[in-house]
């Protein structure tokens, strides 16, 4: 009679278990197509999903340039629910093809209003600015008598030929805001005169963001075009380099967070997006970078100078995402011949 009623107390107890978690309870999947760094990701997926249990991420990554393309390939027949850690000017071009759904995250007044889409609601919020920086290997330009820059023109003397690599702008958004940055800095003439320069002293286009500054670390070559994150997390990890930040202007473009226009999971994308503005979210972003959407949230960053902000070039996502075909075309019209093997 004991083990009966054991039994029976036993299928009681699992039954309501069971009914706590109902039967077709399966966690949301939802599809987030991301160029963040591979070794962000995890802490943002763990954040997000411990306040939202019912609800996982699945991330699909590659470079800026490569998921733009790849989701403007799939515009008829889209995969992606959230679009999550893209440049804003790709976000820009996704909205222009009427790819977005519109959404006005919770807390959006605190988003400063040059990091997020300035329609109401907005397209896409912005998440931390990433920017351009030189990755020197002092090691390596001791040893061959190369000078430290302090420009974009100083990168154009002789002395550095050969001993530059920088990010492809068609598969890097590093590459891109860079290549944009020149253009908007000094006007597309004297931007294309200055590329041609600096293509002269190139040793090879990289298809990342990272890979310049990871072979300069590697003392492979002296100067690595790339941004602060890398260039902060290779220097942390004891690489011979230090940080430049040429004079003239850097350029930089939004990490931005979108919700896919068709998404089957709109109730778990909005919750994304409301996370991904939250003040939980920003103070992940600032481990990373210097500048985060919402003020007041950032933390000061070894190597990064304390005026960051004002040394970053006036940058118009619009203009960059209208002329992006144009402008890549050109791009490797000039100097395909350096690129690197896919």
């Amino acid at each position: 009679m004991i083990h009966h009623r054991f039994a029976l107390a036993v299928a009681f107890a699992l039954s309501l278990a069971a009914a706590a978690v109902p039967a077709g309870a399966q966690k949301t999947q939802l599809t987030v197509y991301t160029a963040l760094e591979t070794d962000q990701l995890k802490a943002y997926k763990d954040a997000f999903e411990k306040s939202n249990p019912n609800i996982e991420i699945v991330w699909v990554r590659d470079s800026t340039g490569i998921i733009t393309a790849k989701l403007l390939a799939e515009k008829s027949n889209p995969k992606a629910d959230v679009v999550m850690g893209v440049a804003a000017s790709s976000l820009a071009l996704l909205d222009i093809e009427g790819m977005l759904h519109p959404y006005a995250p919770v807390g959006l007044e605190r988003v400063t209003p040059q990091y997020r889409d300035s329609k109401n609601p907005p397209a896409w919020v912005g998440m931390d600015v990433w920017g351009a920086t030189v990755c020197f290997n002092t090691v390596e330009a001791a040893k061959r008598n190369i000078p430290k820059p302090e420009t974009w023109k100083d990168l154009t003397k002789p002395v550095y030929k050969g001993q530059i690599v920088m990010p492809h702008p068609a598969s890097s958004g590093t590459g891109f805001f860079d290549v944009t940055a020149w253009l908007q800095l000094w006007g597309e003439a004297e931007g294309w005169k200055f590329m041609d320069a600096l293509h002269e002293n190139i040793a090879q286009y990289m298809h990342s963001g990272s890979r310049p500054c990871a072979r300069a670390a590697a003392g492979e070559y002296v100067v690595g075009i790339s941004f602060e994150y890398r260039a902060n997390r290779e220097k942390a990890q004891g690489a011979p380099i230090e940080l430049v930040f040429p004079k003239e202007g850097l350029g930089w473009d939004l990490e931005a967070v979108a919700i896919h226009k068709g998404t089957k999971h709109l109730a778990a994308a909005q919750k994304l997006l409301d996370w991904a503005i939250s003040n939980e979210a920003m103070r992940l972003y600032a481990n990373n970078f210097a500048i985060v959407a919402v003020k007041g949230l950032e933390k000061p960053l070894p190597n990064i100078p304390a005026d960051y902000a004002s040394r970053l070039v006036k940058n118009d996502f619009v203009w960059a995402a209208r002329n992006r075909e144009r402008i890549l075309a050109e791009w490797s019209k000039r100097y395909e011949s350096k690129a690197a093997p896919k």
